[in-house]
This record gives structure tokens, C-alpha cells and sequence, in this order.
């Protein structure tokens, strides 16, 4: 019988597992950033060079993204399957973007469900304040583009799944770009801006109260308003 002699692992590679195994765990979401280099080798107690060797291999593998000065984001799990080609489809073809929000629809009604069964407290309060920001927001005549879509993404992070989150997250970057042209071309009145609020408090306050079924309705009623919206601003740019 033949053994193969065990090597010690290196001190980045070390590093790279842990950190991959924190962000397969959850513990970090998708455009979630890493604690910087040096805070990274104090709790490792390691060098920063060991720190950055193991970045560099986390990038690589496709789980972190450096930017310079901006730090290390973590990417999604399935952006490189659905991110940047669905972007270019969409951008080509406006009707895509619809197909997108139709998938939306079933995705996004489970998300609300079981984050109705399985939010914690601090994802209601995060939920709590998002729909905030989007009240102060109608009051001062403001659009809540950005805190929109940050309250879908809390959505699908309370259900603590993390491949619910992953998917969503890469949803939401290929649909950015669509998404705003909606939001600067069809979502124009009060009228309009006073029902979006009213579609996300309602989710909010459903999964709040635990009522997974109508934060699945509620989600769903959204979902259905989006969707003709996004419609005519397809046809709209279509006569142009």
C-alpha cells in the first residue's frame, strides 16, 4: 500500500477557505464588501501579503471583485452565468426585460413567503427602514429608485437562503440599467410614486406579521403593476 505524503497548506490558501466558506455560508452577501486587508490579517493574525495572496485567489475562483480604492466586493454565485450577457440581452432587446420580470414573479413571491416564515428581528427593522426612507422620500417629492430595489434584495436576503439571495442579486444588476429607464419614463406623478410606496409597505407589514401567504399576494400585486408599467415603457420606446 502507497500513501501520498501530506503538505501543509499555505497560509493564503488557509485564508481563501475560510473566507469561502463564510461567504457560501451567507455570512456575506453578493456586493457585500470584505473588512479591509489590514483588519482581515489582524483577525487572522497573519501578514497583509498572506491576506492579499488569498484575495487574489478569491478573485480568480470568481467570488470577490477588487477594486482599487473601493475595496473587495463579493460577487454573486451565478452572476457569471446570468449576469453580463443577460445585461447586453436586455439592453438589445427591451421585451427580455419583460420575460425577466416574469420570472421575477414567481421568484419574488417565494422570497416574500418564506421571509415571512424566517425573518429575523433585524431584517424587519431593515425591511422597516427602507420603507421609511421611501415615506420621507414621497413627503419631500423624491423618487425611492434605489431604496426599491434595496428592499427586494432585503426580501430575499430574510429568507436566509443564500442562493435565493445570489440569484436575486444578479437579477437586479442585469435589470439596473432597464430598470432606471423605467422608473425616469413612466413612474412620473405623485399618483404613482404613492402606489409603489403603498405596494412595499404592505409586503413589509406582511412579513412583519408573519402572514406568509399575503406577503406572497402582496408581492405578487407588486409585481403585477411593475410588469404592466415596464410594458408600456417597452412599447413607448419601441414607437420612438
Amino acid at each position: 500500500m502507497k500513501f501520498t505524503p501530506i503538505k501543509p497548506k499555505k497560509v493564503s490558501t488557509q485564508i481563501a477557505e475560510q473566507i469561502r466558506s463564510s461567504i457560501l455560508a451567507g455570512e456575506f452577501n453578493p456586493g457585500e464588501k470584505l473588512p479591509p486587508e489590514r483588519e482581515l490579517a489582524d483577525m487572522f493574525g497573519v501578514s497583509r501579503p498572506s491576506v492579499r495572496e488569498a484575495l487574489n485567489i478569491l478573485t480568480s475562483s470568481g467570488l470577490v471583485e477588487t477594486y482599487q480604492g473601493g475595496g473587495t466586493l463579493v460577487r454573486s454565485l451565478v452572476e457569471n452565468a446570468a449576469g453580463m450577457p443577460l445585461t447586453e440581452l436586455i439592453r438589445i432587446d427591451g421585451d427580455r426585460a419583460l420575460d425577466v420580470i416574469e420570472v421575477r414573479m414567481g421568484m419574488e413571491s417565494w422570497t416574500a413567503w418564506y421571509a415571512a416564515t424566517r425573518a429575523l428581528p433585524e431584517d424587519i427593522r431593515r425591511l422597516e427602514a427602507v420603507v421609511d426612507g421611501m415615506a420621507k422620500n414621497l413627503e419631500e417629492l423624491k423618487h425611492s429608485e434605489d431604496l426599491d430595489a434595496h428592499f427586494h434584495m432585503l426580501v430575499a436576503r430574510a429568507t436566509h437562503n443564500v442562493v435565493w439571495s445570489h440569484m436575486m442579486q444578479s437579477i437586479f444588476e442585469a435589470m439596473q440599467e432597464f430598470q432606471r429607464d423605467v422608473w425616469r419614463a413612466v413612474y412620473l406623478t405623485e399618483e404613482d410614486q404613492r402606489l409603489l410606496y403603498n405596494h412595499h409597505l404592505k409586503v413589509y407589514e406582511m412579513i412583519r406579521d408573519r402572514n406568509a401567504d399575503g406577503a406572497r399576494d402582496a408581492m405578487l400585486e407588486h409585481l403585477d403593476f411593475a410588469q404592466k408599467r415596464c410594458s408600456a415603457y417597452v412599447t413607448m420606446r419601441g414607437s420612438e
